[in-house]
């Protein structure tokens, strides 16, 4: 091997070892590799920072803010919501109608805003159902997924189609995937219907039999009332004539206050300029114990303890929800106090599920984690402004559902149908008639240009822009000639279906630990070199190497939406390999099956 191979390979290693081990992010270690090939001379300042030049930089951009338009407008969630509506009580037409409606949304927007959009939705049609949350949350994950195999607008289809412009070869139009994708999201959407969902948890930890049966009380589901007592305001106790902003409540001992009882009513989240008087019964949510020990009478006077419920903690002003972060929330890393969470939000939170646990003390100093679930208490009047919140998901199925944007929502639909249509007939103006379709929803006021440039996930597109080069470093140095002269044994085998074969599964078993993206950006290349080795496709070999580049069903690392549903769904690592294994291997011989017949592997003579 020469120096720049062995330096190639070194630096590709580096990043996948980072990008395995989340030590950083991964857009920034991609940005690192962008970086390392220009300062060691492998590739050219032009050709390290080419990326950002592609239409597919422009492409992901325009994407964000289409699906964005359709968000805004409640186009995206009234679609998802009648498909719901359809499916009845029984949980195998829930499930099969969950993952259709997932899927259908994610031929047309990012996965990740597919799933933020339906989460709620389908919880609430759980609970309605009596289902437990466990029996759909990873069927729509998996139903996102899906359905974008189908399409060109996906992140990994765009990085495999712009790989193949850059080695001179025709990108894929937006309805090459077609084909292959839509019989593929026919079998998960068939297996998870019939035979994966009855792999699924029975239950999520988070939820009880008897919880299910009572409508999932959100108090015991996360065992609040273990952490609930009353304590009366007692004569010469220095709350007397203090304002709740002041009475240090939450700074001194750690302490939530639920509700103000006086003179035999009842103040559920009162507001911080709420001042005391003697004979008050505050509800305090905390430690009862370590509150004792550090009181100093007469603070308050604790009185006997009872059972509690949700309907405890509402009144026709007040209510009790649960939340989950939103995958780009601005809270993510940042504790409550940090964040002046309820000066924020005008609502107070109770407790934190995280994984199968729930937490709920120290609450004001723990940083948020994606996917952490709140409990939230406050103004019945805050859901409306709560459910337009980017940082925050309303998982309550008691939330009003989104209306149309007066004379926006069809007009959201026209721009979106005419910039599909122009793009399906002039697929080598993908770039241009995204973006058009884009400046299109700026210029209808279906959106402004700053809301435009805030539902642009950057991560994800510097993320593509940064690893686009890999594939010119592999090529240009040699190195996707070498790893490919190890694997062209495989066509003693059976011809060129044996090294897609092996291809497939290197792009599946690195998509579990890694993003698609990325897994797309190193092992395209490699198939293109192997087309060329072997005498097949280019175009047909890349294909199936973008399709297995989406299959992260094993692990809940291989895709955001398996992170995001994790909390709320209650699953472990175990759930996903238990069920997505299955799916995997289907999907794949399914797709060694059909590629050759859709697009042929020999190249003609």
């Amino acid at each position: 091997m020469s120096s720049q191979q062995i330096l190639t390979l070194a630096l590709l290693a580096g990043a996948v070892a980072l990008m395995m081990s989340e030590r950083l992010r991964a857009d920034i270690v991609a940005l690192l590799v962008v970086i390392a090939f220009s300062a060691t001379g492998i590739l050219t300042a032009q050709e390290a920072f080419s990326g950002f030049s592609r239409s597919t930089f422009i492409t992901l951009i325009a994407i964000f803010i289409l699906a964005e338009g359709l968000q805004r407008t409640g186009v995206a969630e009234q679609a998802g919501n009648l498909l719901l509506r359809l499916c009845g009580p029984s949980e195998g037409r829930l499930v099969t109608a969950v993952m259709i409606s997932a899927a259908l949304l994610s031929l047309f927007m990012n996965n990740l805003a597919a799933a933020t959009l339906l989460l709620p939705a389908a919880s609430g049609a759980a609970r309605k159902a009596g289902v437990s949350s466990a029996r759909v949350l990873m069927p729509l994950a998996f139903g996102t997924i899906l359905g974008g195999m189908a399409t060109l607008l996906t992140t990994t289809n765009i990085v495999v189609s712009s790989l193949l412009r850059s080695q001179g070869y025709s990108g894929y139009g937006l309805l090459d995937f077609a084909p292959l994708g839509l019989p593929l999201m026919a079998a998960g959407v068939l297996y998870m219907s019939v035979w994966g969902r009855r792999l699924l948890p029975s239950e999520s930890p988070s939820e009880s039999a008897a919880a299910i049966a009572a409508e999932a009380d959100l108090v015991t589901l996360y065992r609040l009332g273990e952490r609930l007592f009353r304590a009366r305001v007692p004569s010469g106790s220095r709350l007397i004539g203090r304002p709740l902003s002041k009475s240090r409540f939450r700074e001194i001992y750690g302490l939530n206050v639920v509700a103000i009882e006086r003179a035999g009513g009842t103040t559920l989240a009162p507001a911080p300029e709420t001042v005391f008087k003697q004979g008050d019964i505050v509800l305090l949510e905390g430690n009862l114990e370590e509150f004792r020990r550090r009181d100093i009478p007469p603070f308050l006077e604790i009185l006997p303890s009872r059972e509690w419920q949700e309907r405890d903690l509402e009144s026709p002003t007040t209510v009790v929800v649960e939340a989950m972060l939103s995958p780009r929330s601005t809270l993510i890393g940042r504790t409550l106090r940090e964040s002046q969470f309820r000066e924020k939000f005008g609502m107070s939170v109770l407790a934190i599920w995280r994984a199968d646990q729930q937490l709920r003390t120290e609450l004001a100093d723990r940083p948020l984690e994606f996917g952490d679930g709140l409990l939230l208490q406050g103004p019945r009047q805050r859901l409306r402004v709560l459910r337009t919140e980017r940082d925050l998901i309303l998982l309550s199925p008691d939330v009003e559902e989104a209306a149309l944007v007066a004379g926006r929502g069809w007009l959201a639909v026209g721009i979106l149908a005419l910039t599909l249509m122009l793009a399906a007939l002039n697929p080598d103006s993908l770039g241009e008639i995204m973006l058009a379709g884009a400046l299109g929803m700026v210029l209808g006021k279906v959106l402004t240009m700053d809301e435009a440039y805030t539902a642009i996930d950057w991560k994800s597109v510097f993320l593509v822009a940064g690893m686009l080069p890999v594939g010119t470093a592999l090529s240009k140095s040699g190195t996707a000639g070498l790893l490919v002269g190890k694997v062209m044994g495989l066509q003693a085998l059976a011809g060129p279906v044996a090294i897609l074969g092996g291809l497939t599964l290197l792009a599946v078993l690195l998509t579990q630990t890694m993003h698609g993206a990325a897994a797309a950006a190193i092992v395209a290349p490699l198939a293109i070199e192997a087309a060329l080795r072997s005498g097949a496709q280019p175009r047909a070999m890349a294909m199936g190497v973008a399709l297995a580049s989406s299959m992260a069903f094993l692990t809940p690392l291989g895709h955001p939406v398996n992170i995001m549903v994790m909390a709320p769904g209650g699953y472990r690592f175990r759930d996903f390999f238990r069920i997505g294994l299955p799916l995997t291997l289907i999907l794949l011989v399914l797709l060694l099956a059909l590629l050759p017949l859709v697009w042929p592997l020999a190249s003609p003579r």
